[in-house]
């Protein structure tokens, strides 16, 4: 990979105004964190639940590591897939890779081989660092196997190998990555490395969730990523006293962001949880002291759950929960306003693209979480447009479109789908339907292909799952259309009930929905109850897996028991 920079469509004017505003900076990932090393060297600043690191720990390890990383033949531009949980140990490998310049290519570890070939071959990785082992499932074997077909992938390290596991893994030619840690002096590091990162160089590239198609790799300068951070700290009131938690994947982007660079842009600490409990989430947020977290819905709704049956349950520390990474039923946030009466309980709409997109911030009215996903961030411009790409009236429903600091530079690989994305203003389309208000504040509504178009009605799922949100007898659900011969799309609605034996019939929620106003047309026309519905990491439905699960069904005459026809 070439070691000359490539900024995208970024021009030179606003790359000035980027620098000149403070929204970039000329400061890389190692700067920062030396900066917080020599500041606050005895401040804890990550916690996993099974080890903890100063700042000035968390710096002397990752610059050992780089060490050991740049001899085994590492460069500057070289990617490292990292497929590891909510660890320490990601921290620190981050920290390692980004002081020799080489490119961070995160993996979620629910990612198995079809997914991470994917990955691998998409990004020509050279190095792979994994555990040993997570939740039973064998990593290293994992990346063994795809090393034998990748004609780039040639290490792989295995974090938190046990003394008898590290004896096979030698004689498989896996590397062990506490062996890597060498021992030697910070000026001998310098010394040997003799190397700068520049924040504009290539940082991280973060695969899209793969709610639509095959995920895409947003490459990333550390510039883009941290202007981002720097505008949420802002956003949700961050200072040095905060304790982030975590438990959103952090080799995602709203875990990398929050779990990593906001916190360590302001001087707090972190802590991050490797597996999702909501009661250890609430005994974690009492012992730790959490005052923040940024996560999809999902999170939050089952920790209340877990709280309301926890009657020592206390989440006094926590200041402000911001969901994230799919829009929120209003219903959701009128509880956890209800339950947290002294959190600031806020929504963020953001993508891999350009992280943030719009946000509620600790200074809105705390209504806006409620009827809006916040407005643009300061520095950033955001538009509601129409097929043209030009800004569509107030109040119209069109796509949402980013500009500003925190843009990737492009899709890996992908120059056509990078240049479909923009607008003839240089606007970036999300392919996510919104309204603005008169103050700028957005509504996500659903995605340009979240509708059925039922005989040349375009029917909004956003509105139909809204109003099912506080079904008292429905713990998720999801609405897509199904095809249908005579009108072409038809509503289905997946439905996870509460119990089972009591799952709401099709009759019954469409009665639910027309008393609640909506018109008969768009209510389900088939109802699939079902244990749980397909999830990314991050919490976002993965709704084209239902779209193709109910053409499946259909196509091959499965019963017709749930379903009823409108005419």
């Amino acid at each position: 990979m070439t070691r000359e920079r490539s900024l995208g469509r970024y021009t030179p004017q606003q790359i000035e105004e980027f620098y000149a505003s403070g929204q970039w900076a000329d400061e890389n990932f190692t700067e920062l964190l030396r900066t917080r090393a020599e500041s606050s060297p005895d401040k804890i600043f990550v916690t996993d639940g099974a080890q903890e690191l100063t700042f000035s720990q968390l710096y002397d390890k990752s610059q050992r590591l780089a060490l050991g990383l740049h001899r085994t033949g590492l460069r500057a531009g070289d990617r490292v897939a990292v497929q590891l949980p909510n660890w320490g140990e990601f921290v620190v490998v981050a920290a390692a890779l980004a002081r020799l310049g080489v490119v961070t290519v995160p993996i979620m570890p629910i990612y198995r081989t079809d997914e991470v070939s994917h990955v691998v071959a998409d990004a020509s990785i050279r190095m792979a660092i994994a555990p040993a082992q997570f939740k039973g499932f064998d990593y290293v074997a994992m990346f063994d196997g795809i090393r034998r077909s990748s004609q780039t992938l040639e290490t792989i390290i295995a974090v938190r190998a046990s003394a008898e596991h590290r004896r096979t893994l030698a004689e498989r030619g896996i590397e062990v990555l506490e062996n890597l840690v060498v021992d030697a002096e910070p000026e001998a590091i310098d010394t040997e490395l003799d190397f700068r990162a520049h924040p504009d160089d290539p940082f991280v590239i973060v695969y899209t969730s793969g709610t639509t198609s095959r995920p895409k790799g947003c490459l990333h300068t550390f510039n883009t990523y941290a202007s981002g951070a720097r505008a949420l700290k802002t956003a949700f009131g961050h200072t040095e006293a905060d304790v982030q938690f975590g438990p959103s994947p952090i080799t995602h982007t709203t875990g990398l962001v929050t779990s990593v660079l906001i916190p360590l842009l302001s001087g707090a600490a972190t802590h991050i949880m490797a597996e999702w409990d909501p009661g250890r989430g609430l005994a974690e947020i009492k012992k730790f002291g959490c005052t923040a977290a940024v996560t999809a819905t999902t999170f939050l709704q089952t920790l209340l759950a877990a709280a309301d049956a926890d009657p020592d349950a206390d989440l006094s520390s926590l200041r402000v929960w911001v969901c994230a990474g799919s829009p929120i039923p209003a219903a959701v946030v009128e509880k956890a306003k209800s339950d947290l009466p002294t959190t600031a309980i806020l929504s963020l709409y953001g993508r891999s693209e350009n992280l943030t997109t719009t946000t509620c911030t600790i200074e809105d009215d705390p209504s806006r979480a409620v009827t809006s996903d916040g407005a643009a961030l300061p520095g950033a411009e955001v538009k509601v447009v129409g097929e043209d790409g030009l800004e569509v009236a107030r109040g119209s429903e069109g796509d949402i479109a980013y500009r500003g600091p925190s843009h990737m530079i492009e899709y890996l690989n992908r120059p056509e789908d990078t240049a479909e994305l923009f607008t003839p203003e240089g606007f970036s389309r999300s392919g996510d339907l919104g309204v603005m208000d008169a103050d700028g504040f957005v509504r996500v509504t659903g995605r340009t292909k979240d509708i059925v178009i039922r005989g040349g009605m375009n029917i909004s799922v956003r509105e139909v799952e809204d109003k099912l949100a506080d079904h008292p007898g429905i713990l998720a659900l999801a609405v897509v259309g199904m095809p249908d011969e005579r009108l072409g799309e038809k509503v289905c609605c997946y439905v996870v009930p509460k119990e089972e034996q009591n799952a709401p019939t099709l009759d019954h929620l469409r009665n639910y929905l027309l008393e609640r106003g909506v018109a008969i047309q768009k209510t389900p026309e088939r109802v699939e109850v079902v244990p749980e519905l397909p999830m990314t990491a991050t919490g976002k439905i993965q709704k084209h897996l239902l779209r193709k699960r109910i053409a499946a069904e259909l196509a091959a005459g499965s019963p017709e028991r749930a379903r009823a026809d409108l005419g």
